[in-house]
């Protein structure tokens, strides 16, 4: 079988050449156009809820702002976990959704939660980051979006 491949290749040197450019052309055809990244993005579908107060300790963090936002984002559909971190001055609230939630709809599910938020945390314990577009709570989207 091998002998016969050998023996036509010899006798058709310019089918052969012709086969190898074709080849070769649906090649550099495919490696220009086939959408390969280099680095995946292996992360999970996650909203961040960051707020900054310059004078409450950790505790205070907690109790006024971080447990506020967690109550209100609790009872959102398609979440799998919710972490949080409260240090002096910082909360950071974490939002895993189902990743078949897409990416918008749980900003969205955010930003309409945060809202309810605002109302039960006091106005006098701080100031909560803002950001360019005047918003008081900054609700950032890891997979490559930001609110």
């Amino acid at each position: 079988m091998l002998q016969k491949i050998i023996r036509f290749s010899l006798k058709n040197k310019i089918l052969v050449g012709i086969f190898t450019a074709i080849l070769i052309g649906v090649g550099m055809y495919s490696l220009n156009n086939i959408p390969i990244g280099a680095v995946p993005d292996i992360t999970n579908n996650q909203v961040q809820v960051i707020t900054t107060s310059q004078n409450l300790s950790t505790q205070d963090m907690e109790r006024y702002i971080t447990y506020p936002i967690e109550l209100e984002i609790a009872n959102l559909p398609g979440v799998k976990e919710i972490r949080s971190v409260s240090k002096f001055g910082l909360s950071v609230v974490t939002i895993v959704f189902n990743e078949s939630l897409g990416t918008y709809l749980p900003r969205q599910l955010i930003s309409e939660k945060i809202n309810a938020a605002k109302e039960s945390i006091p106005k006098d314990i701080g100031s909560p980051i803002m950001t360019g577009l005047g918003e008081n709570l900054s609700v950032y989207v890891r997979n490559r979006t930001r609110v």
